[in-house]
This record gives structure tokens, sequence and C-alpha cells, in this order.
């Protein structure tokens, strides 16, 4: 990957000679105490730069804090910490901006959904716990793009609960995260499955059947444990049909808008009437509504479900199926390789998670400290052996290991590596397409920002058959250049407005660069820092001297001078192959 990406790049580099300007400021965040450590054997980093190499794989980026933290007490206790920490509420948050239930006449933006995720992305302590949350909101998708989703004043909080519903169940069992999806009103309504009709012969749509297999659970094509696919004569096996997707879209029938308090499945609550509406209906799970059933037996994939079956009964069953297919281990096994630590797990490595999946624990190799409840779909166990195994902490990697650290990641690191504060407390970084051509929670498609199998063409990965580079799908000429731009403005400015009226000035969320400011004189153990920060040492030699020498020819003398070396370095080395491919 890095071949693919160097030449691009390091023009840009060598474009990088002016110096960008501007103050800092911004309040302190608070600091958590960390819970007490777990006890027991735990393999502990040898350096700043294996610890910050696994941070940038577990969390949303390293902090000094966390670098220490994972050297005392080492990976696997760290992780179990971790598992620990309170997780906090996306809805909550948006509910302290705008109330639920909505006041009349209120007009409510996206704005701060994108809010409430940078909060918890970079301010939050339970970061192993938002990074699993983001892998699965890459998996399960449901997106602010979807204009149904983006209409009606309730629609952010019901993608705050939908975020929350992936959060809370982040270090639980994938088999509840499948239910809580499938009833949620806010996937209901991204897949079509809310007011699906299946009564009298009607034809049930099947956008939900379809995806739940294809994206959720199983995929196209028969997988061996580790992830390769299984062939007949040397061609690949569907899972399933046209016959599996009709018979399943009847099971997603009947569902439609819920209530609070005993179920009321009147006809004007399942059409959404205005006079039927609960006011916290895009907050809460979906209610079935017997009579849009459909009743006839259905068949798919390896189960039936009788006539007559009641439609929660029958949801139970096309759930459980989908969830004991052989499929859905190294599916999902490889999405979080993906998502987490290189783009071209090998067989080895996918199988190492896959079966962490299919049992349910995972045991750390040369401590043997257990991960899991022992039961099938745990995702403690799924996160362990994502992080654990010696593919993701080897330092030896290959040219095709890493991954193209995706905008929203690029983002995180530059914040969280170097302390950033948020003047208002509400990190108001809004919709970023036109800046980062990512925003969070705002897929343009079910597939994600980017699909898992995307190969750019006419590049090294494509000559090298099986390879795939995900987040290639966003990179091209215009996301380049414009990410350069942008970090040229917001390196040394900060993002996010402030309101009017509020008596703030400059943007709301700003790096602070403290320890880089304190070693800005001398433009050796800066860039070092920098280096350590944002690459785990990664830096080639003549990159490394191409930076120091920018970072030389600035004048140290004075506080601005320091402040102009600082976000010098910090800018080019944003713009390094080193930071951008993540090893």
């Amino acid at each position: 990957m890095k071949m693919t990406v160097d030449n691009t790049m390091r023009s840009l580099l060598a474009a990088c000679a002016v110096a960008v300007l501007a103050a800092c400021g911004g309040e302190d965040k608070a600091s958590a105490s960390a819970p007490a450590a777990p006890t027991g054997a735990s393999t502990r980093p040898a350096s700043d730069a294996e610890a910050v190499r696994f941070l940038q794989q577990a969390t949303f980026g390293a902090t000094a804090g966390d670098i220490a933290r994972v050297k005392q007490i080492g990976y696997e206790n760290w992780i179990l910490e971790q598992f620990t920490v309170p997780r906090s509420s996306h809805l909550e948050f948006l509910t302290t901006q705008v109330p639920l239930p909505i006041p009349a006449n209120t007009q409510v933006s996206s704005a701060p959904l994108y809010y409430s995720f940078w909060r918890q992305a970079i301010a939050a302590p339970d970061q192993l716990r938002q990074r699993a949350t983001f892998t699965l909101s890459q998996i399960l998708v449901t997106s602010a793009a979807e204009a149904q989703l983006s209409n009606d004043a309730d629609d952010a909080h019901g993608l705050a609960a939908y975020l929350d519903v992936l959060s809370e169940h982040s270090f639980g069992n994938y088999r509840d995260i499948l239910q809580a999806v499938s009833t949620h009103p806010t996937m209901g309504v991204y897949l079509t499955a809310m007011g699906n009709r299946g009564d009298n012969g009607r034809t049930p749509d099947e956008n939900y059947a379809r995806e739940v297999m294809q994206l959720f659970t199983i995929g196209l094509f028969e997988l061996n444990m580790d992830g390769t696919q299984k062939l007949v004569n040397g061609q690949p096996i569907e899972t399933y049909d046209m016959e599996d997707i009709r018979n399943l879209a009847k099971v997603f029938t009947g569902w439609s808008w819920g209530n609070q308090g005993t179920p009321d499945p009147s006809n004007n609550r399942f059409f959404g009437n205005t006079a039927a509406r609960d006011p916290m209906r895009r907050v809460i799970p979906m209610q079935f509504y017997p009579q849009y059933h459909a009743q006839d037996a259905k068949t798919f994939l390896s189960a039936t479900v009788p006539a007559g079956t009641n439609g929660v009964d029958a949801m139970r069953t096309a759930l459980d199926t989908l969830f004991a297919h052989p499929n859905i281990a190294p599916f999902i096994a490889n999405q979080f390789i993906q998502r987490m630590v290189t783009s071209n797990p090998s067989p080895a490595y996918v199988l190492s998670v896959a079966q962490a999946f299919a049992s349910g624990s995972y045991t750390s190799p040369g401590t043997n400290r257990s991960f899991g409840s022992g039961q099938r779909g745990d995702l403690r166990a799924v996160v362990a052996a994502t992080l654990l195994h010696p593919e993701a902490r080897s330092q030896a990697a290959s040219m095709d290991a890493g991954k193209l650290r995706e905008p929203i990641l690029r983002l995180a690191t530059l914040l969280r590596s170097f302390e950033a504060t948020s003047q208002t407390g509400n990190w108001r970084i809004g919709d970023t397409d036109a800046t980062l051509f990512q925003t969070p929670m705002k897929a343009p498609t079910v597939f994600n920002f980017f699909r898992p199998g995307y190969v750019p063409p006419n590049t090294t990965i494509a000559s090298k058959p099986g390879l795939v580079a995900p987040e290639f799908q966003i990179a091209h000429e215009v996301s380049v250049a414009t990410y350069a731009n942008t970090m040229q403005n917001w390196v040394p400015n900060g993002l996010g407005s402030v309101p009017s009226g509020s008596g703030l000035t400059g943007n709301d969320v700003r790096p602070q660069y403290t320890t880089a400011l304190g070693l800005a004189s001398n433009p050796d153990q800066l860039v070092d820092h920098l280096n350590l920060m944002l690459t785990a040492n990664s830096l080639d030699t003549a990159t490394r001297t191409t930076i120091r020498d920018a970072i030389a020819s600035v004048s140290a003398s004075g506080t601005t001078s320091a402040a102009n070396r600082v976000r010098l370095g910090v800018f080019m080395t944003m713009m390094t192959p080193e930071f951008l491919v993540q090893k």
C-alpha cells in the first residue's frame, strides 16, 4: 500500500514549506480516574512506539496518558480495563441540545449528532468501546444521507439512539445486536422495513431481507472459517438465492412504529398518522402488527417458519438461523480486522478471530489470558482476538499490511494526540463532507463509505491478486488535495464554529500542542515527538530529515515562532505516507 500513495503524498510534502500560522486556546478536558487494573499476566509494549501502534488500532488516537497506561499494565489488562469503563449516551447528549419530545415548530439539524460523535470519540475515556462502535456503525449501516432520515425534526435523535444501540452492545453479543437493529425505527426507515406489509397476498419489500444477509451476517458467497471462499469446480458458491430473499422478506412484515406502555397495534399507528404518533417513536423499538404480517409458510436457508407463526417468533427464527450460519463468523471477523488493523489479513488471522466469534472466547498468545463468555458471537472475544493476534502486534509487517487511514481517523488522531479542547464543551464539529469527504453516520450507501472488497484500479494493489484497499474508494485527486488544504487550516486554527452571541472567539475545537511546544527549540526532539504520536516512529530517514530541515528553517525566537515550528511539523507529518497508511 505504501508504494501506491508515496508519489502523490511526497509531492504534497515537498510543497509544504509555507509555515502554518494562528493561535491556540481552549479549556482543559477533565481527566477521568482509571479504574483498578485487572490482575494477571499481560504483555507490555517494549517501547512508546509499540504502545502508540496498538492504541492507533484500538482507539481514536494515542494520548500521553494512554501510552503510559498501556506500558504500565499491558495490552491484555488494558483491554479488560476498557471493558469496564462506563459508556456515555449520544441520545442523552442530543436531548441537552433539543429536548424530547421536540417542541412544536422546532427545526433540528443533524449537527448535534455529529457533535456527539466527536465529543465521545475525542474526549470519552472508553476509547476501545468508541472504536468498536465505529466499526459496527460501518457494518450495520444507517445514514443521515438518507432523505427519510433527515426530514423530520427527531431524525437526529433517532440516529443517536441507533448509535447508542451499537455502543451498548459493542462488548456484548452479536445476536443481541441483530435483534436490536432489526427492530430499531432508524433501520426500519433506512432499509424500508418500516411498515412492510405481507397481508392479503401482497409482495413484501425485500430490501432489509437482502441486506441483513448480504451485509450484516453471511455475505454473498460461502466461506471457509479462514475467510477464503469455498469453491466448486473453481467457482464460488452463493450463500442465498432469490427464493431465500422472497421468503425472508415475508418474515420482516408487520413491523412499524412503536409506542410506550401497552402495545397499540392500531392501523393509525402502523401508518404513522399524526394523531397516533408516540412522541418518542424515533428512539423506541418498532412493534409488531399481526394484521399486516404474511401468514403463509416461509422457507429460507436451512429454516422453515410454519404458516400462521407469530411475527415476533418468525423474526426470532430468522435471526437465529442467520446467527447460526457458518459464514457469519469469518464474515464479521474479516470486517473487524479491516476496520481496526489491516485491509488484507492473512487466512490465519481471520481464522483466529472467526474462531473467537464462533466459540465466544479467545486466549491471548503467551499469557493465557482469556476473553469472552464462551457464548457464540461474544464481541469481547472478537475485539480481543482482533487486537492481540500476532499479526496485529507484529512490528515486521509486510508491504501489503496495514490500511489507509480514513479521514475521520486522521482528524481524530490529530485531536487526541495534541490535547484538543472544546471551548463550548460540545465539540461543535459538524458535517465534514466538503472537507474530509467523510462524515460520521453519513455514509452515502448501505455499503458504507467504501466497500470491504474495493480495489483501486490501475494501482500496485490491483496488480496483486486478492489484495483490497477499501478506504481508497474515497481517495482521489480532489479528496487528496482538499485534505492538504483543509489541514493547513485546521492544524493551526482548529475547527468548528462557536455559537453567535456566546462571547467566544475563534474555532470551538483546537489542538493545544502543549508537549510539542516545549520541544520547539530543538528540531530533532520535536520531530521525534511528532513521529511518535502520529506515525508510531515509522517515518523513514529521508522524510524525517525533510521535516526536520523545514522546521529548523523557521525562527525559534518567541512564542509565535515556536508555535509556527510545531504547526508546520504537524502539518508536514500528516501529509506523509507513514501517517496516511496505518501499519
